[in-house]
């Protein structure tokens, strides 16, 4: 579920920092009852790069392999062979 706080809470920084690293997901601050700043531990900052990261190199794979830009893998290991001279 996920966290959301007032935007006085960040007063209490080391609270704050704890409540990241506990949830594993972002917190999301609020000012005046409105969606202010999302904020996480670097950790989870990490996994959700990561995450987008692969879900982006998925999608540009399948966009090959749906435009026929794909390759045997016995026709990619001899070019590869044959580029650098192995």
């Amino acid at each position: 579920m996920p966290q959301i706080r007032p935007i006085r809470d960040l007063k209490n920084t080391t609270a704050i920092s704890n409540l990241c690293h506990e949830v594993g997901e972002p917190i999301f601050i609020t000012k005046n009852g409105y969606g202010d700043m999302v904020i996480m531990s670097m950790e989870t900052f990490e996994k959700s790069t990561f995450t987008n990261n692969l879900y982006n190199k998925l999608a540009i794979a399948e966009e090959d392999l749906k435009a026929g830009r794909v390759s045997d893998v016995d026709d990619a290991i001899s070019e590869i062979r044959q580029k650098y001279g192995l």
